[in-house]
């Protein structure tokens, strides 16, 4: 049974974090989410961007060795992710001197809530033929301050600081995300941690569905990487396509301040929100 909100500890003091790490039993490692976790379509629930960024953390830690990188996030959401205590194992399913594939499973009261595999790739010097076909969004510091709290609850989205083109359009939107909190309390928190755990709010940007008439859950999260992201703010160029019966999909392209780094998509089952019986 998930905790409720006032099983969530309020937050850690000097050390605020999204996450507090409890102990760890070889590839094995026990967190606790704060209430900076906190999902905004259920109070109990952790939202799936911080928890993709602590997945990330794990992964980039198991058996790390230099020359190698991340290039692909793929996560499944199995089901309920509930907030407070929980474990994520990794282990290693296709190792190699070039190319490795790791996962990480988060579980939580005995179940299993996120399946994620990363690929890992031998890095090269390929600045000469570099090419790059996406092109740029206006940045941070040239779109308008947006606040995601008058759309969405939750303290995951409490704890962002957004902007957001003006020009942007139903299902179609450009905005930027950042936040001050680390990943993990008393623990660094490398770039491409801290971007890809905010990757999965691009559900919530484009607004082609409103979240008190409609339900749009996405089911999993796709990451491709064609280089490491570096920064603090994480860009979105984001469409939403709604299907005639019943399933969406949510797609983006990626940036920071250098420019496109990679793309997302998130597969949604949507329905109409449950009518009150108030």
């Amino acid at each position: 049974m998930a905790p409720s909100p006032d099983q969530l500890p309020a937050d850690l003091g000097e050390g605020q974090a999204y996450y507090q790490f409890l102990s760890r039993d070889g590839d094995t490692a026990t967190y606790r989410s704060t209430i900076h976790a906190q999902g905004a379509w259920n109070v109990g629930e952790q939202h799936m961007a911080p928890a993709t960024g602590v997945l990330t953390h794990e992964m980039l830690a198991f058996q790390a060795r230099e020359g190698v990188r991340l290039v692909r996030l793929s996560l499944d959401i199995i089901g309920f992710i509930p907030g407070g205590e929980f474990t994520v194992t990794t282990r290693m399913v296709r190792p190699g001197r070039t190319i490795e594939l790791v996962e990480s499973v988060l579980e939580a009261h005995g179940r299993t809530s996120i399946i994620a595999r990363g690929w890992r790739l031998q890095t090269g010097d390929t600045a000469a033929i570099e090419a790059v076909q996406e092109p740029g969004i206006p940045g941070p510091d040239q779109t308008a301050p947006w606040e995601m709290g008058g759309l969405w609850g939750g303290g995951y989205i409490g704890s962002l600081d957004g902007r957001r083109d003006p020009e942007s359009t139903p299902g179609h939107a450009r905005a930027w995300l950042t936040n001050s909190l680390p990943m993990v309390a008393g623990e660094d928190t490398a770039d491409v941690v801290k971007l890809l755990g905010m990757v999965d709010t691009a559900n919530g940007i484009s607004q082609a569905l409103h979240p008190s008439e409609w339900l749009f859950p996405n089911v999993d999260l796709q990451i491709h990487l064609f280089r490491e992201p570096q920064g603090q703010w994480l860009g979105y160029e984001t469409m939403q396509s709604v299907g005639a019966d019943g399933v969406g999909l949510t797609s983006s392209v990626l940036h920071d301040a250098k420019g496109p780094f990679g793309r997302a998509e998130q597969i949604l089952t949507i329905r109409p929100m449950p009518k009150s019986s108030n």
